[in-house]
This record gives structure tokens, sequence and C-alpha cells, in this order.
């Protein structure tokens, strides 16, 4: 992600909610970042003159909350806030740190050390990503520390929290709707933060079983060509869930799980005929769904479950050029209560930060070629109609 500079409206509205911040924090917290105007001036050489003067302030760290837990190793977090700001100096002398620059983004800065200062102390982990994440959150003038302290669930000593302002609305959307759709690119979270809150509910005795389950489109439902037991066949497409519980839970309780049926992996053909109750269900990869197999799904849900529905509509596989489940739900039952939508943006990509750009970039080349390809019946299957055998018969006749 490419730090850029924080808008001026954002800024405003940021500095109005941090100013209580300070003060609350201040007020309920022992010896928590308190800042000060300690100069004003402006000696850079070669300013223009009736420039904007500079001012300094100086935030005390909390005694609780060592130096290098903001700075981070090797200072790599107090490198990524002077990335973000150019303009602004950041110095650190023992439990103080000063800011210096521009009086605006100044105080932006020191909002941003704040915000970071309560995320650090809830115990998150700060990285040069998280900072640039947390002025993402500010430009869009939401507070850092209420995303990236967000705990989902603590699994083999790490915590797993929403990352951006769209995963947090994702997760929030989960916890207070029956049915959440989570529509979005790849490395969004989607299924990750999705299993994650699966995993929280069964682990607080919300739901009895989790219920996992995707459509196999790449063999079209049909696996008896592929070597092996059923479970060999369909094993594959289910792979990415198996990984994810594996990240959350002991390896030595998963095998017990699945045996005693607390959690279920199965193709989505297997769900017909079922009703699931008091069960976490998510249906992952929907954007390969036929319109007839999302009705089929949704109307599995039983009492005391929840239903997630994870799906990337720039991925879809169905052969034919056959409609897609998640692109007509949306029109059938949006508005309806209870039921959410969540569109995450290559903005809330967790993966590597090229991820997001390769996102962005496939985007403008749909959105620039979208003309010719929806122009072109042929295009947009991938090229040229193949002749059929008659044809070929008539073709070649004397």
């Amino acid at each position: 992600m490419t730090n850029s500079p924080i808008k001026p409206v954002a800024a405003s509205a940021v500095m109005t909610s941090t100013t209580a911040l300070n003060s609350t924090s201040t007020a309920d917290l022992n010896n928590t970042a308190v800042s000060t105007v300690s100069a004003v001036s402006r000696t850079e050489p070669g300013c223009p003159a009736g420039g904007p003067a500079d001012v300094t302030r100086s935030l005390t760290l909390p005694d609780d909350l060592a130096p290098v837990a903001l700075l981070g190793a090797r200072d790599e977090v107090l490198r990524a806030v002077e990335r973000g700001f150019p303009d602004v100096s950041v110095h650190v002398r023992g439990a103080t740190v000063t800011v210096t620059g521009p009086a605006a983004r100044v105080d932006v800065v020191v909002v941003l050390l704040s915000e970071l200062i309560d995320v650090a102390r809830a115990g998150t982990p700060l990285t040069a990503d998280a900072v640039d994440r947390a002025i993402s959150l500010l430009d869009a003038s939401a507070r850092p520390a209420e995303v990236l302290t967000d705990e989902v669930l603590t699994t083999h000593g790490r915590s797993i929290r929403p990352k951006s302002l769209g995963q947090k609305a994702y997760t929030d959307a989960i916890e207070n709707s029956t049915i959440t759709f989570g529509i979005g690119p790849a490395g969004t979270g989607k299924t990750y933060l999705a299993m994650a809150k699966a995993v929280d509910a069964l682990v607080r005795k919300q739901i009895s079983r989790i219920i996992l389950t995707r459509p196999a489109v790449e063999a079209g439902e049909n696996l008896g060509f592929l070597p092996g037991t059923l479970t060999d066949k369909i094993d594959p497409y289910l792979r990415p869930l198996y990984d994810a519980l594996h990240d959350m839970l002991d390896a030595e309780a998963l095998p017990q799980l699945i045996a005693a049926g607390t959690i279920e992996v199965a193709p989505l053909a297997y769900m017909r005929g079922r009703t699931l109750n008091d069960a976490f269900i998510i249906l992952d990869e929907a954007q390969n769904t036929s319109p007839e197999q999302m009705k089929m799904f949704l109307t599995r849900l039983g009492f005391g479950s929840k239903m997630v529905i994870t799906g990337d509509i720039s991925q879809i596989d169905l052969p034919g050029g056959r409609p897609s489940g998640l692109r007509v739900v949306r029109r059938i039952l949006d508005g309806l209560e209870d039921i959410a939508f969540c569109e995450l943006t290559a903005a809330d990509v967790v993966r590597h930060r090229l991820v997001g750009q390769i996102v962005d970039a496939y985007a403008r080349y749909d959105a620039a070629h979208a003309d010719t390809v929806g122009a072109d019946p042929a295009t947009r299957r991938g090229g040229p109609r193949r002749r059929t055998p008659s044809e070929f018969r008539d073709r070649n006749r004397p």
C-alpha cells in the first residue's frame, strides 16, 4: 500500500474525535500519551515569508508501554510514520516523542501516534504495514484503535483481528446478521474471517457444529473421472477450508471434531435436502454457484443457525456462460431484514501488498475492455467458435 497525504477534511474530522480520545485516555488510563504545544516557529532555511508556522508537540509514552513496542524493531514503525508524512519530523528521546512540522499535519501525526499507542497497549504487534493501514483509516475518518484491536479469535497464542475498515464492517455484519454475504477480491480475508467467527461461536457454545462447503465447479460436480475414493476426489476442492481450520485449531483436535461431526467439510451438492439447525454454515467460492444452487443452499437455513456466503464475482469459473448465483442473489434479497451484503475492495487485501495492486490492475483492465468483451460472444468465451463435426463434413463434401 502506498502512503498518501491525509486529506484536510479527514484530518479535521479525526482531530475532533481525537481531542475527546486524548482527554478520555488521560482521565481513565495512567500516563496515557499527553500532547502539548511547546514551540511555534518556522526556522527552516528557504521558507517563504508569511508561510504557515511550524508547531512542535510532544507525547509522553505510558509507563506500561516500552518504547520499542511503539517504534517497532529497528524503528520500522517510526520510519513508516515518517514516510507517510515527509513534511513532519519525529524524534524520540526516552519516553518522549516530539513531532514538528505544519500545524495541521502535526495534529494528524499526534492523532496517529495516540492511536498506535492504544493499539500497542491492546497487545497488537505494530509493523510498518499496520502504520499504513492506520493512516488509511484516519483518511477515512475512522479510529485505527477501534478497528485494529477488535479481536475475533485468539488461537495458538495469536489473535485474529480485522485489518481494515471493510473487514471490521464484515465481522460486525457476521455478528449481527443471520445471513452475511462477503463479496470481494482474493486476499481480503472473506473466508478466513468467516472461519474465525465460526470457530469463536463454537468455542463459546453459541452453535453446536460448523459446516463448510464450496462448489466443485472445475469438475462440474461430476468427480467420477478423478482417481481414488470419493474423499480423494473432493479433497482438492475443499483443501483451502482445511488449511484455515489447521490455522485455528490444534492439529490433534481437528480430526476428532471432524470424526464427531462437529465440523463438516463437504461439496455443495451434499447440502441438498438438508435442514441445518444450530450450525454456523459457510459457503465459499459462491461465485461458482448457479442461481438454482444458491437458492437451494439458502433454504437449508435452520433454527439457531448463521450463514456466511463468500465469493469473488471477478473470478467466475462457471462453464458455458451460465449466470452466477452470487450475482443474481443481491438483486433478489437486497433490502431484506437480517441479511447483510458486505463489499470488500483492494483496500482490504491483507496479503502481499502487490496483491492489492494486481487486483486494481485487473479491475482497470476489465473496465477498459468490458465493451469489447460484451459485444462479441465468441471473445467472451475465450476465442472463436469451433466447427461441429457435421459442419466439417458439410464443408468437405464435393
